[in-house]
């Protein structure tokens, strides 16, 4: 770090980190629901099983990570606080992020469940019913995460600021 000190000014390197972090949590958020959308089938056998639990757990940190780098970002580095907060296109991403996160909660308590016959060795019953659910919920989830760099990037270039 202090090599690095020297190539470039600390603040630079924090923010790019803070940057960097923001970036990768969304990368392994919207990986995370893709193997969920693509593993998730009726009656998985025990690591299948696991594997959604374990998807489902690196989407929760990576989620939270994502939140904290991002308020991180508009607080300490980015534009100032009131290019982003005096901007509808944000509200309009954290009200995407917001409503995402806001539907995972459903796949969530559903793997958390899975996980109580699992910890006593039986399979959790997955039905197709409860497969479809979870399938188009995962989707809209998709779509939300999938529009929230568009909008970034609107909003990176001044639209919605007066």
């Amino acid at each position: 770090m202090i090599l690095l000190g020297l190539v470039f000014p600390v603040d630079v390197l924090k923010s790019a980190s803070v940057a960097y972090i923001h970036y990768l949590s969304f990368m392994l958020c919207f990986g995370a629901l893709i193997y969920e959308r693509i593993s998730l089938k009726a009656n998985p056998n025990r690591e299948e099983a696991i594997s959604m639990v374990f998807a489902d757990i690196i989407y929760g940190i990576a989620g939270i990570a994502l939140l904290v780098s991002g308020i991180y970002r508009v607080i300490k580095f980015g534009q100032g606080s009131e290019f982003y907060t005096q901007n509808p296109v944000f509200w309009t991403k954290i009200i995407v992020f917001a409503f995402v996160g806001s539907l995972s909660l459903y796949p969530t308590v559903t793997y958390v469940l899975w996980a109580i016959p699992l910890s006593k060795g039986k399979l959790p019953q997955v039905t197709e019913n409860l497969v479809s659910r979870l399938r188009l919920i995962i989707n809209i989830e998709l779509v939300g995460f999938a529009s929230i760099p568009f909008l970034a990037t609107l909003m990176a270039r001044g639209v919605g600021l007066g």
